[in-house]
C-alpha cells in the first residue's frame, strides 16, 4: 500500500510487515526517513537531526545555515560533487567536462500494477502490485532521473529501478547509475555477503560494518562465482529467527557492485547497481538509460522470514516459465559418464541403464557438435557431428524416447573456438582489441553479443537444432569470464557500453527462446554457479548450482544459496563416488538427500550401478515425485549452520502446515558423541503429526522439545523425516 501526504510531500510504502518512507523537503532534497518494521505512518522526518559538521558544505540556497548539508542527510538517491562525499548513486559528464549531479524532487506519479523495464528482467504482476514513480531533475545539467518503486504488500517486497533521461541539447556521458541507495540512521549493523570461487560458491561471510567502505563486486562480465549480487544488512545479533535484517538483490547478470559505507556520523549507506568500472553510456539529447531492477525485503524476524519472502516472490513474480508451476522431469546427464568420448549407441546404452529407475529426461552434454572432440575446437559450429551421431538428432532422439524418456541438450552459445568455421569466417565477431593478443579462457573466446548480427546468427543456429528434433530441455552454459572487452561494431567513445550491451544481448536471445519455445525447459549455467542471479531466473527457472557435485560441499553451497534463492531454482544432481571434484566418498542415500533439495537428477552412468544402488535410485526418484510439491514449493527452514554445527539440517513445510520434510546430514563421526535433539520449525502447534508414518506428536512439542537424533555410525550419514498431520 502506498500512502501519499501531498501537503508535506511524504511518500510511505507499506507492506504486510514493513514500512518504507521518504520525503521531499523544503529544498526539494528527497530524504530517506525510515525503513523497518511496519508502523502506523506519519511524517518521520522528525527523526533526522541537523548540526554543523566541519568540512560538510552547505547548498547555496541555505545561505549561512551551516547545519544543513547533503553530507549528513539521509538521501533517497545520492548526489555527486555538490557536497555529499559519501558513495554517489549517479555520475554523469556533460560536454563541459563537469562531474556534478545535483538532483532535486520534481513530481510523482502513482498507478496500480507493476512497472516493466524494456530489455531487462524485472518482477512482474497485476493488481496486487502498486507503482510509485518519483521524478528528480538536475536543472543545470538538464538531466532527469526517474525513481521507480514497486510494492508487493503480501511478500514484503519493494523493488526499485532508475531511468535517466537527457533533456538537454548536448551529449552526456553517464558513468555511474546505481539501482538502489539506502541510508540507515544507525551504526550497529553487520554486512553479510555470499562469496567463494568456482566449485565453492555463495558461502556466507559476515562482519560488522566498520568506518569506510566495504564492498563486493564482479568485473568478470557475469555476476560470478566469487560474489553474488545479493547482500544482507542486519542487527549484530540477528539470526534465523530473531533480529531485524534487510536483504537486497540486483536483478542483473553482469558486472555489479554492492557497497556499504559507515560514515563520519556512524550512519550507514548501501548502494547497489552496475559496477562503474569500464562503464560509460553516451546519452544524446532525448536518449535515456534504464538501470537494472533491485529488490528489497526487510524482515523483523530474522533471516528465515526474509528468505521465505524472497523465495515466494521469486517463484510467483519473477520466474515466468510454465515449469515454475508444473513438475519438472527427473533427469540424467551423460557428462561425467562419457565426457567427449561417446557415440549414439553408447548414449543409448547409458539411457537403457536408467530404464525402470524413474528417470524421465536424458541430457546429452558437450561434444555433440562441430569438430568437438576436446575443448579446443568446435564452439560456434552448432551442427551435429555426424561421425558421432549418424543420422543426427533426428535419428538419436526417437531412440531415447522409445525408452520412455524425453531428450535434452547442452549448448554454449556465447562462446567460439578459434578452431571453428565460425571464427575463420568472422574473427571480428569475438571480443578483442585489434593488434593485441587475445586472452583465452578454457581455450575459447567470447562472442560479441552486443552485436545484433552475431545474436541473430546464433539464434538461427539454435532454432535449426530445436526445430529439427523433439528437444524438451536445454542447458545453457557459459564457461569463462569476459576479457579483452572491445567491440568492432562500436566507436571508441562507446566502448564503455560493451559490458552492459553484452548482458542485454544475452537477455535478448533468451527472451526470443521464451517467446518461440514456451514449453522448452531451460537450465542456466556458467561453469556451475557463475551466473546464479535473479536476472537469469527471469528467463530460466533453474540454474546449475555448482560444478561441485560432492554432497558434503553442496551442503554449504546450497545453504548459502538458500538465503535468497528457492530450492526450485537450484540445479542439483547425484554424481559418482569417489567424487570427481574432491575424491570424497559418501553414500548414495546422502547424495540423494542433498540433491533432492534442488531440481534433482543424476550425473553418472546408471548402467554401471550395482543392483543395490539401482534399488536406492528407484526409491529416491519415487520419493521425490511423491513429495515434489512439498520439496519445490514448500516454505524453507534452515535448522542448522553447516559452517558451525556438527550436522546440517533443513526443512520444507507445506503452506498449510500439514506436511513437512526434514533432511539431515551428519558431519565426521566421533567417539562418545553427545546426545542431540533437533527442534523443528514452521509446524502448526495445534496439530499432531505422524513421523514417517508412526506416532502422533504435537506440533508444539516437535518445535520446542525437538526430535532425537540417532547416533551416527560413520561419516556423513543422512536421515529424512516425513511429517503428516493426523
Amino acid at each position: 500500500m502506498i500512502v501519499l501526504d501531498k501537503e508535506n510531500r511524504v511518500f510511505t510504502l507499506h507492506t504486510q510487515n514493513t514500512t518504507y518512507q521518504m520525503k521531499a523537503d523544503q529544498h526539494n532534497i528527497l530524504l530517506h526517513t525510515y525503513y523497518g518494521p511496519r508502523i502506523s505512518g506519519g511524517d518521520l522526518s522528525y527523526l533526522i537531526q541537523y548540526a554543523d559538521r566541519g568540512f560538510s558544505p552547505n547548498p547555496n540556497e541555505v545561505g549561512d545555515e551551516r547545519d544543513y548539508s547533503l553530507d549528513t542527510l539521509p538521501q533517497e538517491y545520492s548526489s555527486c560533487g555538490v557536497g555529499d562525499f559519501r558513495i554517489p548513486s549517479i555520475e554523469f559528464e556533460p560536454e563541459d567536462g563537469s562531474r556534478l549531479a545535483d538532483l532535486r524532487y520534481a513530481d510523482y506519479a502513482l498507478h496500480q500494477g507493476k512497472y516493466s523495464l524494456e530489455g531487462l528482467p524485472a518482477f512482474w504482476g497485476g493488481e496486487e502490485w502498486e507503482t510509485l514513480v518519483i521524478r528528480m531533475r538536475d536543472t543545470a545539467a538538464k538531466m532527469s532521473v526517474e525513481l521507480y518503486y514497486g510494492v508487493l504488500e503480501e511478500r514484503d517486497l519493494i523493488t526499485r529501478a532508475v531511468r535517466v533521461v537527457n533533456q538537454g541539447t548536448e551529449t552526456v556521458r553517464l558513468q555511474r547509475c546505481a539501482s538502489l541507495c539506502l541510508d540507515f540512521q544507525r551504526d550497529d549493523l553487520d554486512f553479510i555477503t555470499f562469496d567463494g570461487c568456482h566449485t565453492m560458491e555463495r558461502c556466507p561471510s559476515r562482519a560488522p560494518l566498520r568506518p569506510g567502505i566495504q564492498s563486493v563486486n564482479s568485473l568478470r562480465g557475469t555476476s560470478s562465482h566469487h560474489h553474488n549480487p545479493f547482500v544482507i544488512l542486519c542487527d549484530r545479533g540477528a539470526n534465523e529467527d530473531y533480529g531485524l535484517c534487510y536483504g537486497a538483490m540486483l536483478v542483473y547478470s553482469g558486472n555489479f557492485q554492492a557497497a556499504a559505507e559507515r560514515t563520519q556520523l556512524e550512519n550507514n549507506r548501501l548502494v547497489l547497481g552496475i559496477d562503474p568500472y569500464n562503464f560509460c553510456f553516451l546519452l544524446a539529447p532525448g536518449e535515456s538509460f534504464t538501470a537494472p531492477e533491485a529488490a528489497l525485503v526487510c524482515s523483523p524476524k530474522g533471516f528465515g522470514q526474509m528468505s521465505r519472502q524472497f523465495h515466494r516472490a521469486l517463484r510467483e513474480h519473477l520466474i515466468r516459465d510454465p515449469y515454475q508451476g508444473k513438475r519438472r522431469p527427473v533427469l540424467m546427464n551423460n557428462w561425467e559418464a562419457t565426457y567427449f568420448d561417446f557415440t549414439a549407441d553408447k548414449l543409448v546404452d547409458i539411457a537403457k541403464g536408467a530404464q525402470g529407475l524413474g528417470i524421465e529426461l536424458f541430457v546429452m552434454d558437450d561434444g555433440w557438435f562441430g569438430s568437438r572432440d576436446t575443448d579446443l575446437s568446435g564452439l560456434g559450429d552448432w551442427s551435429v557431428n555426424l561421425k558421432k551421431l549418424p543420422g543426427g538428432l533426428e535419428a538419436l532422439v526417437p531412440r531415447i524416447q522409445a525408452l520412455g524418456m524425453g531428450f535434452g541438450l547442452w549448448i554454449e552459445p556465447e562462446m567460439v573456438s578459434e578452431n571453428s568455421q565460425l571464427y575463420r569466417e568472422h574473427p571480428d565477431w569475438a571480443l578483442g582489441v585489434p593488434g593485441r593478443p587475445q586472452t583465452r579462457g578454457r581455450s575459447q573466446l567470447v562472442l560479441d553479443f552486443s552485436r545484433r548480427e552475431v545474436r541473430d546468427y546464433i539464434y538461427e543456429s539454435i532454432q535449426k537444432i530445436l526445430d529439427g528434433a523433439d528437444i524438451t530441455y536445454i542447458k545453457w552454459d557459459m564457461n569463462r569470464s569476459l576479457s579483452d572487452v572491445w567491440s568492432a561494431a562500436l566507436p571508441a567513445n562507446r566502448q564503455g557500453e560493451v559490458y552492459h550491451r553484452y548482458v542485454l544481448g544475452v537477455y535478448d536471445i533468451l527472451e526470443r527462446l521464451r517467446r518461440d519455445y514456451p514449453e522448452l525447459l531451460i537450465e542456466g549455467c556458467s561453469g556451475g554457479g557463475g551466473r546464479f542471479d535473479a536476472g537469469m531466473l527471469y528467463y530460466t527457472p533453474q540454474i546449475w548450482c555448482s560444478d561441485n557435485t560432492d554432497a558434503v560441499d553442496r551442503l554449504r553451497i546450497q545453504y548459502g544459496t538458500s538465503f535468497c534463492y528457492p530450492v526450485s531454482a537450484m540445479g542439483a544432481h547425484v554424481s559418482v563416488c569417489p567424487n570427481e571434484q574432491n575424491g570424497r566418498v559418501t553414500s548414495m542415500e546422502t547424495r540423494g538427500a542433498v540433491a533432492m533439495s534442488g531440481t534433482f537428477g543424476y550425473e553418472m552412468d546408471l548402467s554401471r550401478c550395482t543392483p543395490e544402488e539401482r534399488e536406492i535410485i528407484k526409491q529416491q526418484t519415487a520419493f521425490f515425485k511423491e513429495h515434489y510439491d512439498l520439496i519445490q514449493q514448500g516454505d524453507y527452514y534452515r535448522l542448522s549452520d553447516p559452517f558451525a554445527d556438527p550436522f546440517t539440517a533443513w526443512e520444507q513445510v507445506s503452506p498449510d502446515g500439514r506436511e513437512a520434510l526434514v533432511s539431515l546430514v551428519t558431519g565426521p563421526t566421533q567417539a562418545a558423541a553427545p546426545f542431540r535433539s533437533l527442534r523443528l520449525k514452521g509446524l502448526d502447534p495445534s496439530l499432531r503429526y505422524a513421523v514417517n508414518g508412526q506416532g502422533a506428536f504435537p506440533g508444539d512439542v516437535l518445535m520446542e522439545a525437538g526430535w532425537p537424533l540417532p547416533m551416527p555410525q560413520g561419516d556423513y550419514q543422512s536421515m529424512q523425516l516425513y511429517l503428516s498431520a493426523l
